[in-house]
């Protein structure tokens, strides 16, 4: 029992050695995924909802050897949703893992403002003709320690409506 443990473990740390020799893709340079890389680290703030704020978190990680910056918002709640940003060839994309059982997918629009970055909805997974999901999101860069998330839904009669998240590092 103990000589399969042992040949297994080697065997194992033999493929991820070999992983490290691997060629790896380029990551296209892109001011916004450079921008985004900034919110690296834990925020609180607040859900501006009919005018009343509600208590918010969110996280921001980079994941696989700085490839892409994985994001939870609602972090341990039961609306807890990840979303992940990388680059695809020239594109930053996102997808998003949310709370309503979908997978939409962002890509990140050219824009002017270096303060403003907006994702409009590509496509998705598990997102029915009549499902509501996700339909962008929007980060405005107020300063280092400030940003705020603007996220659109778009529900099953097609009625479109935006969540207003503010958030301050948390030191």
């Amino acid at each position: 029992m103990k000589t399969a443990v042992i040949v297994s473990l080697v065997l194992t740390l033999g493929v991820i050695g070999g992983l490290a020799d691997e060629h790896k893709s380029a990551i296209a340079p892109n001011p916004q995924f450079d921008k985004m890389k900034t919110l690296e680290g834990s925020w609180v703030g607040s859900m501006i909802e009919g005018g009343e704020p509600y208590p918010a978190s969110t996280r921001f990680q980079m994941v696989s050897d700085g490839s892409a910056l994985m994001a939870w918002l609602g972090e341990g709640s039961p609306f807890e949703m990840v979303t992940i940003f990388h680059m695809d060839g020239k594109e930053l994309m996102g997808t998003h893992y949310c709370a309503a059982h979908n997978q939409p997918r962002f890509v990140a629009v050219p824009g002017s403002d270096p303060n403003r970055i907006v994702f409009k909805f590509k496509d998705g997974t598990n997102i029915g003709p009549h499902d509501g999901h996700m339909e962008g999101v929007t980060f405005i860069f107020d300063a280092p320690d400030r940003h705020v998330e603007e996220w659109t839904y778009m529900d099953a009669n097609g009625k479109v409506s935006t969540s207003r998240f503010e958030f301050k590092r948390k030191s």
